[in-house]
């Protein structure tokens, strides 16, 4: 069955959707079965929206991120089913040089670990500078002048003197500013950001965080936030989608799912943030481990970690439905969580 379109955020003056995710599957053939990492997720992305993408690690988030990008490994990554429409335009059928010449000029992302995404042998400047002269045809003098003005637009201190640095010379949180440089380099309508902030420190994730709401805001990109991390979600993203075992299981507004959720996998999410005004009490955690993606079990894949599961849950999976204006629920008892709040 066909996933309807989650949510729709409406565009500036009343305008076509940047991206449009339709009823996405992705999976993966390995020699031990087939991993079912995508299964049928839809969403839309406007211009200037963020969108948060969250869930627990291998929900498929950054598979998805990849599928869009064209940057899956295939093999034993395919996509089995859907459309990407970028503009209108199905990624998934554009020809692979038409792909390629999106990719940082329209679409750009961030990945998790700047360390291992950076050459080591290359310097900072020249990887930046690369974004220009592949696809502006710049030549190495202005792509170095114009590496360093991003270096200063991301607040990289000395850019000037700092621009034939080498990747290992900088911290964790400058590498991602580096990342991000390089990300926005050609200003691109949408920026994915996966992960972003892994591995750095509080302070650091909230400067990367602003940073990238700053340079959303200079330039009107629409930007996909893909993460675990509710904190971050609760301070910028618009809207949120919740995923599990490859589906997303939530949808609408921020602050709506945050105060009262209607999936129970979601409401386990925010039991578990630790709170201010809960000093010394423990935390409550999801118990048990999300499901083999190779072997999904009857019914909705929840089920076996949900404390409101009957054998209604055990047996059919729940369709993605609205509950109220704006909000959807994968849950066969949406109303009554939603409810509950």
């Amino acid at each position: 069955m066909t996933s309807p379109v989650l949510s729709p955020y409406e565009p500036v003056a009343g305008g076509a959707p940047l991206l449009e995710v339709d009823d996405l599957y992705v999976e993966f053939r390995t020699d031990y079965g087939i991993v079912h990492a995508v299964n049928g997720i839809s969403y839309t992305l406007a211009a200037g929206e963020t969108l948060a993408i969250l869930g627990e690690s291998g929900c498929g988030k950054s598979v998805s991120a990849q599928t869009i990008m064209g940057i899956l490994d295939t093999p034993p990554g395919f996509v089995t089913g859907g459309e990407i429409r970028y503009k209108g335009r199905n990624l998934l059928t554009m020809p692979a040089k038409e792909q390629r010449d999106l990719r940082g000029e329209e679409i750009s992302i961030v990945f998790q670990d700047a360390l291992s995404s950076l050459n080591p042998v290359f310097t900072v400047g020249s990887q930046i500078g690369e974004m220009f002269r592949r696809h502006r045809g710049t030549s190495r003098k202005d792509a170095k002048k114009a590496a360093i003005e991003l270096m200063d637009r991301v607040r990289i201190p000395s850019a000037k003197e700092r621009v034939g640095d080498y990747p290992h010379q900088f911290s964790g949180g400058m590498r991602q500013r580096v990342m991000i440089a390089m990300a926005i380099a050609l200003d691109p309508a949408i920026l994915i950001a996966d992960e972003p902030t892994t591995a750095l420190d509080v302070t650091v994730q909230a400067q990367i965080m602003d940073l990238l709401a700053e340079l959303q805001k200079e330039t009107g990109m629409g930007l996909i936030l893909i993460t675990h991390d509710l904190g971050v979600v609760g301070e910028i993203a618009d809207r949120v989608a919740v995923m599990y075992a490859g589906r997303i299981v939530e949808t609408g507004a921020t602050d709506a799912v945050f105060s009262a959720p209607a999936m129970p996998y979601t409401e386990g999410l925010m039991a578990s943030i630790a709170r201010v005004d809960q000093k010394g009490q423990r935390l409550n955690p999801i118990v048990g481990a999300p499901p083999d993606l190779a072997n999904l079990p009857n019914g909705c894949p929840f089920h076996p970690r949900c404390p409101r599961a009957t054998d209604l849950c055990r047996r059919d999976l729940p369709e993605l439905l609205e509950v109220v204006p704006g909000r959807r629920s994968a849950c066969h008892y949406r109303d009554e969580v939603l409810r509950d709040h």
